[in-house]
């Protein structure tokens, strides 16, 4: 006895247009469907008239049309066929269609053609046609689920972004305002005691606690203006020299900005993803580059902003750029995209280059001429 799961369920019938004026070759194509064994349903047509009306009222499966037909082609059916279904399989079948007819009813997208002579293989070029337009719809219908999974990690990244900016905000107003204003008043009582303390050994101790207090002090100051420069309301050719002035002074490798102007003036959107590409760019450098020079060329000439980093560090691979866990590079990509612009990152192992562009739509003012930076450089690469 045969198991439910050994019972084949039947295939769908497969609702079939049939655009023919011969009724004789209707009759041979409903033979040659029921030899097959392919379950169908027909309905016939002969005009094109009747052939709009059908394919507007009724749910067809596919297409099956003659090419030759009383003042019009198989082709036209398709083109109208086309604009009312666009994924509708659509099968020419002719008694002499010739060569030139089939590559250029292949080439408008016709699913399938096929001789009258040899009927025996209509069957399959249905269902062949049916499997390859239904892959066709799931391709489309993947895509579509993949651009909305795309656009919401997107949307997310974005979302993301924007709490990582509030938050570094809220740290450093609270680093100011509570961790800052302690130590300060811990430095003014230090300073108190020291001024009335007699002792030789607690003078000394004093002063140990004094520079151990400044330490601090530079440290939060430090950390403050990691999080959120203020630096930045000062516009972005400022917020940028100060960065590249700091990163210089830490870690010793020169470092030379070049401006298309001395202002240069943006949204402040845009100002943020600027200085935090720069930051992220020269975090890398320090990191992983072992450079000894950086270049930054910042510009808006052509309506677009322009934030190049370069080093002349040890490169990256190409392994190395499409790691998965590259968040860094990542964030600054959908940084990019944020604002309509776009990150490209080259590597060599004569250094590396990170450049930012993003479009400038909205923002004109006059160019203030070339201003160059005399710091000293060699030349630039990030990693």
């Amino acid at each position: 006895m045969s198991s439910p799961t050994d019972i084949k369920s039947p295939k769908p019938v497969v609702r079939i247009l049939h655009l023919e004026d011969s009724r004789v070759d209707h009759a041979l194509v409903k033979f040659a469907l029921q030899r097959s064994q392919l379950a169908c349903e027909l309905t016939l047509v002969d005009t094109m008239e009747d052939f709009e009306v059908q394919l507007g009222s009724s749910a067809f499966d596919v297409v099956l049309a003659d090419y030759h037909l009383p003042g019009f082609t198989g082709l036209d059916a398709w083109e109208f066929a086309r604009e009312l279904r666009p994924d509708l399989p659509f099968v020419v079948l002719s008694g002499a269609i010739g060569e030139a007819a089939a590559v250029d009813a292949m080439h408008r997208g016709v699913s399938d053609y096929l001789l009258k002579d040899n009927m025996h293989r209509l069957a399959h070029v249905i269902e062949r046609a049916l499997e390859v337009s239904e892959t066709r719809r799931a391709k489309v219908l993947a895509d579509a689920e993949l651009a909305e999974s795309r656009q919401r990690l997107a949307e997310l990244a974005e979302h993301l972004q924007t709490g990582i900016e509030q938050e570094r905000a809220d740290i450093a107003r609270e680093i100011h305002d509570d961790i800052g204003g302690a130590l300060a008043a811990v430095k003014l009582d230090l300073a108190w005691v020291g001024r009335h303390a007699k002792d030789d050994a607690m003078q000394r101790h004093i002063t140990s606690a004094m520079e151990m207090l400044q330490h601090a002090l530079g440290a939060s100051q430090r950390i403050m203006l990691n999080l959120r420069p203020p630096i930045l309301d000062q516009g972005l050719v400022a917020a940028v020299q100060w960065l590249a002035t700091s990163f210089e002074r830490r870690t010793g490798t020169r470092v030379l900005v070049r401006r298309s102007s001395e202002v240069i003036e943006v949204s402040r959107e845009l100002q943020l993803v600027a200085y935090r590409t720069a930051q992220e760019a020269l975090t890398n450098v320090s990191k992983h580059a072992q450079a000894t020079a950086v270049d930054i060329d910042l510009s808006d000439r052509e309506g677009v902003l322009t934030l190049e980093v370069n080093d002349n560090g040890q490169g990256l691979s190409a392994q190395a750029l499409r790691k998965a866990k590259s968040f860094g590079l990542l964030g600054l990509r959908e940084r990019a995209a944020k604002v309509d612009g776009w990150l490209d990152i080259s590597s060599s192992p004569r250094g590396t280059s990170v450049i930012l562009s993003v479009p400038l739509n909205t923002v004109s003012h006059p160019a203030d001429g070339d201003v160059n930076e005399e710091q000293q450089h060699d030349q630039g690469g990030f990693v």
